[in-house]
């Protein structure tokens, strides 16, 4: 998800647009894809769950909280970071996050 997110954050800075719109705009980009990569994950934890040996119930469940962790730490945990960190002086500063200045 964290990938997902700064891919779109470079994305949104190379478009000049101010910092605190770049974090929030890359972040509802990514939710999609954040979204169904892990609810497909965790329907899968549910089949595995109901139709498996208990060890590979086990396995499912230790997965299922592991995307639900993730999720929850890509989407809070990174957002309110990025906002206390990354400030609008930084905007000038675009090469710092791998963003080619303009020719």
């Amino acid at each position: 998800a964290n990938i997902l997110i700064f891919a779109r954050f470079k994305e949104e800075l190379r478009e000049h647009k101010p910092m605190g719109k770049a974090i929030s705009e890359s972040f509802r980009r990514a939710w999609p894809s954040i979204r169904d990569g892990n609810a497909s994950t965790l329907l899968t934890c549910l089949v595995l769950i109901n139709f498996t040996t208990s060890i590979v119930k086990g396995f499912a469940i230790t997965l299922g909280v592991g995307v639900l962790v993730s999720m929850f730490s890509a989407i809070f945990v990174t957002k309110v970071l990025m906002q206390l960190t990354l400030s609008d002086k930084l905007s000038e500063k675009r090469w710092l996050f791998g963003v080619k200045k303009d020719k």
